[in-house]
């Protein structure tokens, strides 16, 4: 059965329980991330999940609650490995290559470091007793930009992706399905609720889905635009008809208590099926 791992449950408001946006699935024996938001390599490694294990991280979006560890994360992975992992692949709405090529290019903000770990013999030395195998080569990433429709298949799961309205024309964002034998997941990454989320959550069997606030506190404080609160959240997936609703992306307003009780009565009044209030390092089956 597929899991779902919450790293970050949080916003960008950090607190001493949630920070930031990432998710692993466990699908089909492999690990598949989306978003890597602050912690994040850390936080994989608390939940029991090393940098090398995984081969895929899809981003929904370009604000630094949802990539500010990816040079952490494709540091950590490349100084970790032996040379004889798989080609990190990770896909992403516009800027996700220029990103990449920014922190790992030749002329990258990171180069110095790989250069001294490929070239140092002290670091040779601490990748042969690793089990490396000299020469010691530079980091290499598959980064693509992509938009609506398929954006990668697995030997037994599909990754597909639809638009997503949050902060354009500012920056570019998805929403991500994955169907697999083992289930079908949403993640909806930052959104207002919008028909081609709808579209693409018609019908899973879990949807984590962003609930910024309670719905009226949002609408009091001009907030509601570009995001989903409670109310929002609950319309998606009642009218989607998905069987298990996650909330993520939680503030720190609906994350306390009192807030937190009645942001789920008022999410149970609209939405039938099961819901989950995200905390950080949660496991979910599908």
């Amino acid at each position: 059965m597929a899991e779902v791992v919450v790293l970050g449950a949080g916003t960008p408001t950090p607190t001493s329980t949630r920070f930031g946006s990432s998710y692993v699935l466990k699908v089909g024996g492999e690990l598949l991330m989306f978003d890597c938001g602050p912690a994040t390599t850390y936080k994989l490694v608390q939940a029991g999940m090393f940098p090398t294990e995984v081969d895929y991280l899809f981003f929904t979006h370009h604000h630094f609650d949802h990539d500010i560890d990816y040079p952490c994360f494709l540091l950590c992975r490349w100084d970790q490995s032996i040379g004889q992992e798989n080609q990190l692949q990770v896909f992403g709405p516009d800027l996700t290559e220029r990103i990449t090529e920014g922190i790992l290019g030749e002329d990258g903000l990171f180069s110095h470091d790989w250069k001294a770990r490929v070239n140092h013999p002290l670091s040779q030395r601490v990748f042969v007793n690793r089990g490396g195998t000299l020469p010691r080569t530079p980091p290499s990433v598959s980064a693509k930009d992509v938009g609506p429709g398929l954006v990668h298949s697995g030997a037994d799961w599909r990754v597909t992706a639809a638009p997503a309205e949050h902060v354009q024309p500012w920056l570019d964002s998805l929403c991500y399905r994955v169907d697999s034998s083992e289930g079908s997941l949403v993640f909806t990454g930052d959104t207002r609720p919008c028909q081609s989320v709808l579209d693409l959550a018609k019908g899973a069997d879990v949807m984590l889905c962003m609930c910024w606030d309670d719905q009226e506190a949002m609408e009091e404080s001009g907030e509601s635009e570009g995001q989903c609160g409670t109310e929002g959240a609950a319309r998606l997936a009642q009218e989607a008809g998905v069987k298990k609703l996650v909330l993520v992306h939680v503030g720190p307003h609906l994350s306390s208590h009192g807030p937190m009780e009645k942001g789920i009565g008022d999410v149970r009044r609209i939405y039938d099926g099961e819901i989950i209030f995200s905390e950080e390092l949660m496991r979910i089956q599908v």
